[in-house]
């Protein structure tokens, strides 16, 4: 069995589906995704639906809700929310569901967006799309933070954390940059460097980026895929 972490596929179903064959992820293996599924690529429908299809044939994919989710659900109720949605990407997933207002969009998949949690905590990972608030006691309580926060890393409460290390997206970082962050991670003398942002901005065409980034949680190797959609 592998754990495996990945995070905004951002529509990228092309790439997202070869990263998993690359993987030969199968069912004995557990696979977490830290949110942002959705907007700017070309096929946000189909990354939802190959989720749904894993979840439902007994695949072990555990899902979190990331702020391009949440931006989703408001813009339902709400047509400023709507407005902005749109410009974020939000043009791009109604084309990919062939539909042109958001409410034409079948229920079960804001059903399952509504479901998704803003944290999953490990024995030895904390999962969250963005980060955590370390300047509240309690970093869980700031639901919010979990999905939108940056900046946050020199205010990581080691205490709290207790030997455990986040995992993260929702900040693009260049592979060098996550390269980096990697060895930071590793280095035993370096204690404060509790944290790998595994968003490579897949969907970016920028030097150094526009691959999907996953990390093997438990041998601590990270593979890269340029993307291929």
């Amino acid at each position: 069995m592998a754990r495996y972490a990945i995070t905004d596929i951002h529509g990228c179903a092309g790439t997202f589906k070869q990263m998993l064959v690359n993987l030969h992820f199968s069912k004995n293996d557990k696979l977490y995704i830290l949110g942002d599924y959705i907007d700017r690529g070309p096929d946000s429908k189909g990354v939802l639906d190959y989720i749904l299809e894993l979840q439902e044939s007994g695949h072990q994919v555990h899902c979190l809700k990331g702020n391009h989710e949440e931006k989703m659900l408001l813009s339902r109720h709400d047509v400023n929310q709507c407005r902005n949605w749109l410009k974020w990407g939000g043009a791009e997933t109604l084309e990919s569901f062939g539909v042109e207002e958001i409410t034409d969009i079948d229920q079960k998949y804001f059903a399952w967006m509504e479901a998704l949690p803003n944290i999953i905590e490990l024995p030895d990972y904390v999962l969250v799309h963005a980060g955590l608030n370390f300047l509240v006691p309690d970093p869980t309580v700031d639901q919010y933070a979990m999905r939108w926060i940056r900046n946050w890393y020199r205010d990581i409460n080691l205490t709290w954390l207790d030997g455990r290390t986040i995992l993260h997206g929702h900040t693009p970082l260049s592979e060098e940059d996550i390269r980096e962050q990697l060895k930071n991670l590793l280095d035993e003398d370096n204690e404060r460097a509790q944290y790998l942002d595994l968003d490579n901005g897949c969907v970016y065409e920028h030097e150094g980026r526009n691959q999907l980034c996953v990390f093997n949680m438990d041998t601590k190797a990270i593979h890269f895929l340029e993307n291929c959609g």
